[in-house]
């Protein structure tokens, strides 16, 4: 049974991935600081550092202008909080791409301190051209 400071807890940790992702989106990248252990270790892609995120998500955001996620599902339980989200972006071709992907993340005293990720597969005909 989850007593109220529990849930307050489980409540706390998804309204920090709801705004981590919200300011992401606003390519706010001066706050990952904010919500990002500076030992944070991503398992999916080489990212350890909060270096490293800054430096994803700027080349991220020269190749996708437009690059935006958007929550569709969030559960959290214990010290982790799972996301399904959207991923949209229009590539070098003008081409709109959509990408469903689900992500899990680890957070200890109020900063995410790892996170595993799991993209939809995508068919060939689908895949977006990456220049």
């Amino acid at each position: 049974m989850i007593d109220g400071r529990d849930a307050l807890s489980l409540e706390k940790n998804k309204a920090l991935i709801r705004k981590s992702i919200e300011e992401i989106n606003k390519r706010n990248l001066a706050v990952v600081d904010e919500f990002i252990a500076p030992d944070y270790v991503d398992h999916t892609n080489p990212l350890r550092s909060l270096e490293d995120i800054k430096q994803f998500y700027t080349k991220a955001f020269n190749d996708f202008p437009d690059l935006q996620r958007t929550i569709e599902d969030i559960i959290a339980e214990g010290d982790k909080v799972w996301v399904r989200y959207k991923i949209t972006a229009t590539d070098s071709t003008g081409k709109k791409n959509e990408l469903q992907m689900v992500t899990i993340y680890r957070i200890v005293n109020g900063k995410i301190i790892e996170s595993w990720s799991v993209p939809q597969t995508i068919s060939e005909e689908k895949k977006p051209k990456f220049t």
